[in-house]
């Protein structure tokens, strides 16, 4: 699915090669609970759970589009 792994993590750069959003939109979705949260791997390494992302792009898929 969409070049993601079964498990491990992605930085932002892979998150938005799969999901089509810009960084501001992103950030902004994930404050308000729309995307997950990431998970910080250091002090400046800050991640998301394939898994996640995964889960995400399945929630997308099914999601009628409203426009």
């Amino acid at each position: 699915m969409h070049d993601i792994p079964e498990t491990g993590f992605l930085r932002l750069p892979q998150v938005l090669s799969v999901i089509p959003v810009g960084k501001t939109v992103w950030w902004e979705g994930v404050k308000t609970g729309r995307f997950p949260k990431p998970i910080k791997l250091s002090t400046r390494c800050t991640a998301w759970r394939a898994e996640d992302i995964r889960e995400l792009i399945q929630h997308l898929a099914e999601t009628p589009r409203t426009h």
